[in-house]
């Protein structure tokens, strides 16, 4: 891998090509915790344009600027008043936008097999900023690096404003101005009369709060690549594990496989001790993907048996409400789900066991328990705890079903989505919807180098993952 000489050739401030007509917006309580979390940082990797760099970066900085005035609070400041509560200031004081050259590296060094390439890390600004110094800085940029046969286009946001839903919403409106369309096709909801705002205050130190974890840890990170037709194998051993045996013939298996993809279709196809099993019953691919990485990851790190692990998922809440929350309502609506399970009995069991312990914690994740977790961070208002304290958690980020390659700046949609160096840990995954689509997810995976050997050499989660297409 060659070395990145990146080359900032300039920065400057952008602003909103409108005023402001949102003056104040207040942080919720899923909007406080993330107060102590590093600023998001997600982008595409885009061929080249089919005319110079220096006209796609005018286009840029003129469709940013339209999007901006659909998107006040990300032109805004933070604000805390005399009770202690913060908000966003919709002050129109701008975003920072960066250009950097990045003359030594290719797309195909980007995309090569193994793990992430440190030039990924440079593709954005704000580097280990924490949320809670929007206070006194932009609380967005974007950073676009010319490569040798291509663009990175990155996008740092305050995660105290946005969670993923509002952050690609704000993504793909900047591609969709920039391809040129005349109004945005989905407008931001900036509500704040729901179950989320509180007047319950959370208490920071002088200066604000620290991160939660280490950042000097030594880490790797690889992208593993699952197929739909991958998926569907871990789908059908979850769900139907315990009917198959070494003598289950492939057209069983096919048969199995394919009843359970049409039962996410609507259909509701597939066995389940004998009777048909409904949707609510069926655990989900993306469940029985997680299972089976909760088990790799646990017999890589050769635990105790009786250690205790942690599998944590966040959740949009935005569906999962009555009254349902807008689609686009611009802000933090999650929560997250910790499911436990022993070492030992997590690698004595089957997939389907563990599979079903996240199944049941996202099924029962309704609109009483988002209540009740409201309620009891208001007892006890407190920060989001990232990291893995006790060497046994993973948590997952991001998610699949988030539009990463619907972003068309005007020539083709990306090859691929990265992100940066931001919220890093042993046991912090994001998952990605893959670019083929269909059901297809990477997982951008970050572990400790021993851990991670560990699950290169793990035939079970191998056979799953294929090269990237």
């Amino acid at each position: 891998m060659p070395s990145s000489s990146a080359t900032l050739i300039s920065k400057c401030t952008i602003f909103p090509d409108q005023k402001s007509n949102v003056k104040t917006l207040k942080l919720s309580v899923s909007d406080i915790p993330m107060l102590s979390c590093q600023y998001i940082q997600k982008g595409v990797l885009l061929t080249a344009p089919p005319f110079s760099v220096d006209d796609l970066v005018v286009f840029l900085k003129q469709s940013i600027s339209t999007t901006l005035s659909h998107f006040p609070p990300l032109a805004g400041r933070l604000m805390t008043d005399h009770d202690g509560h913060v908000h966003i200031t919709c002050n129109d004081a701008g975003i920072e936008f960066l250009v950097v050259k990045s003359p030594k590296v290719s797309i195909h060094d980007i995309l090569c097999p193994g793990d992430v390439p440190y030039c990924v890390k440079e593709f954005f600004t704000f580097d280990k900023t924490l949320s809670y110094s929007g206070h006194f800085k932009p609380l967005a940029a974007v950073q676009v690096t010319e490569l040798v046969d291509g663009v990175f286009i990155g996008c740092t946001v305050n995660h105290a404003v946005t969670d993923g839903t509002s952050f690609w919403h704000f993504f793909n409106t900047f591609a969709e101005m920039t391809k040129g369309a005349s109004k945005i096709s989905k407008t931001p909801d900036f509500s704040r009369n729901t179950v989320f705002n509180s007047q319950a205050v959370l208490k920071f130190p002088p200066g604000g709060p620290t991160v939660t974890f280490a950042g000097d840890e030594p880490l790797r990170e690889r992208i593993f690549h699952f197929t739909r037709e991958a998926i569907l194998k871990l789908k059908c051993r979850a769900n139907y594990g315990r009917f198959l045996t070494k003598q289950t013939n492939s057209e069983v298996l096919g048969k199995l496989c394919n009843d359970s993809w049409k039962s996410v279709n609507g259909e509701t196809n597939g066995l389940s001790n004998g009777k048909v099993k409904n949707s609510n019953d069926e655990i989900s691919s993306f469940q029985s993907l997680c299972a089976q990485l909760w088990r790799s990851v646990t017999r890589a790190r050769k635990l105790e048996a009786t250690k205790t692990t942690t599998f944590r998922m966040a959740v949009n809440c935005r569906h999962r409400l009555d009254p349902k929350l807008e689609p686009y309502y611009f802000g933090n609506a999650i929560q997250s789900i910790p499911t436990f399970a022993l070492a030992g009995e997590l690698l004595a069991k089957d997939l389907g066991w563990s599979a079903d312990l996240l199944h049941k914690n996202v099924v029962a994740h309704d609109h009483g328990t988002v209540r009740r977790g409201v309620a009891d961070w208001e007892k006890q208002p407190r920060l989001f705890p990232l990291g893995n304290s006790d060497g046994a958690s993973i948590t997952m980020g991001s998610s699949p079903r988030f539009p990463m390659y619907d972003n068309d700046f005007g020539w083709g949609r990306p090859l691929a989505v990265r992100s940066g160096r931001a919220n890093k840990f042993d046991g912090k995954i994001s998952a990605f919807p893959a670019r083929e689509g269909n059901g297809s997810v990477d997982l951008e995976v970050v572990l400790a180098p021993d851990t991670m050997a560990g699950i290169e050499n793990d035939a079970e989660f191998m056979q799953y993952v294929s090269a990237i297409v």
